[in-house]
C-alpha cells in the first residue's frame, strides 16, 4: 500500500467522523420571563409505601405511670425505637412497613399504613389510643430517598432529611446534567398504589413546575438519557479504532512480507 493512498484514506475517515452537530442548549426553563405574580406552589404530600421506615412517637399529658405514653414508645438499649413490622428489632431505627403494607405498633397491633399520608396515619393512630389524655402522635420518614441514574455528574441514591425534594434539587445532588445528557426528556420511575409508572418531564420548559413529577416522591428513580450525538461519537470513535487497527495490521503484514520475501 502506497503512503499517499494511506494518507488520503485517513483524510476521508477524519472528515467522515466530523459530522455537523446540532445546536446544544445549556439552559433550564427556557423562554421564561420575570414576573411579579406569585404562583401558588403545588405540593402533594407523599404517601407511605411498602418498605418505608417510619419514626412514630406518642406524647400525652398523662403523668400516671400505668397510662404513661412510654408504653407506646418502647426504647432499645441504644435509646432508639426497637419495634418493627415483624415485631422484632429493626436496627433501632423505626417501624418498617412490610410487604403487605402493614406495621406492628405497640399496644395497637397491626396497622395498615400503605397508601396513607403522614397526616392520615397520625389521625388513625391517635384515634386508636383511648387510654391517654390528649395524645399527640408525630410520624416522620426515616428513609426518604431518591435515586438518580444515567448521564449525570455522579449517579447514586440520596437520603433527603427534610422529606421534600424537587427534580432540580435531585439533579443538583447528582452533579448536574452535562451537555451530553437529555434535559428535555428526563424520565421518572415511580410506584403508586403498588403499580409502577414512568413519566417524563422537560427541564427546559417554562411549564416544568406544572408537571406532577416536578416534586419527587420517596423512592422515585430519575433516569437521564444520553444524547444521540454522543452515542454516534462513541460509535464513530470505535469504528475509527477498528479501521486504524486494521490498517496497522495490513501495513505490518506488508512490511514483513517485503522484508522476508
Amino acid at each position: 500500500m502506497k503512503l499517499s493512498g494511506f494518507f488520503y484514506l485517513s483524510i476521508v475517515i477524519f472528515f467522515a467522523s466530523c459530522n455537523p452537530q446540532k445546536k446544544i442548549s445549556f439552559n433550564y426553563i427556557q423562554n421564561a420571563k420575570d414576573t411579579l405574580n406569585k404562583n401558588v406552589v403545588k405540593y402533594s404530600e407523599p404517601v407511605i409505601q411498602k418498605n418505608d421506615l417510619l419514626s412514630i412517637q406518642v406524647y400525652s399529658l398523662s403523668t400516671k405511670p400505668e397510662i404513661s405514653d412510654e408504653l407506646y414508645n418502647p426504647v432499645a438499649i441504644n435509646g432508639s425505637m426497637a419495634n418493627s413490622s415483624s415485631g422484632g428489632n429493626s436496627g433501632g431505627k423505626g417501624y418498617l412497613v412490610d410487604i403487605d403494607g402493614n406495621l406492628r405498633f405497640p399496644r395497637l397491633g397491626i396497622i395498615h399504613a400503605e397508601g396513607l399520608t403522614k397526616g392520615q396515619l397520625t389521625d388513625l393512630i391517635t384515634s386508636k389510643i383511648t387510654d391517654l389524655d390528649s395524645p399527640t402522635v408525630i410520624v416522620r420518614f426515616l428513609n426518604y430517598r431518591v435515586t438518580v441514574l444515567g448521564e449525570v455528574g455522579h449517579q447514586g441514591t440520596y437520603i433527603i432529611p427534610y422529606e421534600r425534594v424537587t427534580i432540580f434539587e435531585a439533579i443538583g445532588l447528582a452533579g448536574d446534567i452535562p451537555v451530553t445528557g437529555k434535559r428535555d426528556n428526563v424520565r421518572v420511575l415511580r410506584e403508586v398504589n403498588g403499580n409502577r409508572e414512568i413519566g417524563t418531564i422537560d427541564l427546559t420548559s417554562k411549564d416544568v413546575f406544572e408537571s406532577p413529577y416536578y416534586t419527587l416522591q420517596q423512592n422515585d428513580v430519575v433516569l437521564v438519557d444520553v444524547k444521540e450525538s454522543k452515542v454516534k461519537q462513541v460509535d464513530q470513535a470505535l469504528a475509527v479504532q477498528r479501521i486504524t487497527f486494521a490498517l496497522s495490521l495490513v501495513t505490518s503484514i506488508a512490511l514483513l512480507y517485503n522484508i522476508f520475501k
